[in-house]
């Protein structure tokens, strides 16, 4: 144990110089806390209290956690955290379109005004904002998020998307080049139940898309 201990001890020193190097290289303003004892939910919600931005290596941060308990694992970080959250692949296109998830809820709309005030860089990107739904229906507020995401996004396309079966939901974001995609948090009901838990875990599950989550 102490061996492997020590291993751990030496890869996480290896990332920290690493991320400091690429930080410096970059002129990112950074400070690494290294309190690696105390990683736990409380520990990372206050983390989170007073960060804009929490990234995830999916692949990493999962490496250690089986795979029937990833997503529970990943559903408990996600409601504890208080900032918004990117989870990344090791490896993935710099991302070329935004696929704005919308459901109705003040949760998406919070998501998708985080994600433009976090990367105004890609808002000049392709963006479709989609609305996906089983039944035919209009998308709810469509005036209102159209002026809104319209004011961020200069090449936008609003999308309703029938996802029955539910499949071509998947079938229909494979089709798009680097994207990103971007979400409120974990629902409880409609549509947001259907698209957190079950089309964005497997989009993190597959580790090749990066993925913007944020909740209030």
């Amino acid at each position: 144990m102490p061996a492997e201990k020590n291993i751990e001890k030496e890869n996480i020193n290896r990332n920290i110089e690493l991320f400091s190097a690429m930080c410096l290289k970059n002129k990112i303003q950074y400070k690494v806390h290294e309190n690696l004892e105390d990683f736990a939910i409380p520990e990372l919600t206050k983390e989170t209290r007073f960060a804009d931005l929490l990234i995830i290596g999916s692949e990493i941060f999962f490496k250690n956690i089986s795979h029937d308990n990833s997503n529970l694992f990943l559903e408990d970080t996600l409601q504890h955290t208080e900032c918004p959250v990117l989870v990344v692949p090791e490896n993935f296109y710099f991302p070329s379109q935004n696929i704005l998830a919308y459901d109705g809820s003040a949760s998406s709309v919070f998501a998708i005004k985080q994600f433009a005030y976090l990367f105004p860089h890609w808002c000049n990107n392709k963006t479709i904002l989609v609305y996906a739904t089983e039944e035919t229906e209009d998308i709810p507020a469509q005036v209102n998020i159209e002026e809104l995401a319209a004011s961020h996004f200069s090449d936008l396309a609003i999308t309703l998307l029938n996802t029955k079966p539910k499949r071509n939901f998947n079938e229909w974001f494979l089709k798009h080049e680097s994207p990103i995609l971007v979400s409120g948090s974990f629902g409880r009901s409609g549509f947001s139940y259907l698209f957190i838990k079950s089309f964005v875990i497997n989009i993190i599950d597959a580790h090749k898309t990066p993925v913007f989550i944020a909740h209030q």
